[in-house]
């Protein structure tokens, strides 16, 4: 259920939770936007055995950003470069991490370093 939701909505996940009686639970939580409100909803009413939803607006607040893709020993590594006042941050996707560390048999962290220096030799020499 969780790939149908992430394919409509912006983010969601699960958090474990007690319940009434102390019941243990799963509470579900999706970000989407107000156009689809409907679509998550019948993902999960048609999904789950859940016989209510509580919605709540909330606002987001976004830096600027740019997609920037490096082509690197045969990978598209992709990364955000967002800017916040007089500075700019870059973050690797997740995807290009985890493909670097399989290619090369290394950590996930161990690949987001080399990718950050992957960057570095690119655009800050």
């Amino acid at each position: 259920m969780m790939d149908k939701l992430m394919e409509v909505a912006r983010d969601c996940f699960y958090t474990p939770i007690f319940m009434k009686k102390n019941r243990p639970a799963y509470k579900l939580s999706v970000l989407c936007d107000k156009e689809k409100i409907e679509e998550v909803e019948d993902i999960i009413f048609s999904n789950t055995t859940s016989i209510g939803l509580r919605k709540i607006e909330v606002e987001r607040s976004i830096l600027d950003r740019e997609m920037i893709t490096i082509d690197h020993d045969g990978l598209k590594l992709f990364f955000k470069k967002v800017y916040h006042k007089d500075s700019s941050y870059i973050y690797p996707e997740y995807q290009s991490v985890k493909d670097l560390a399989e290619k090369e048999n290394i950590s996930i962290k161990e690949a987001f370093d080399r990718i950050r220096s992957i960057y570095g030799e690119k655009y800050e020499n």
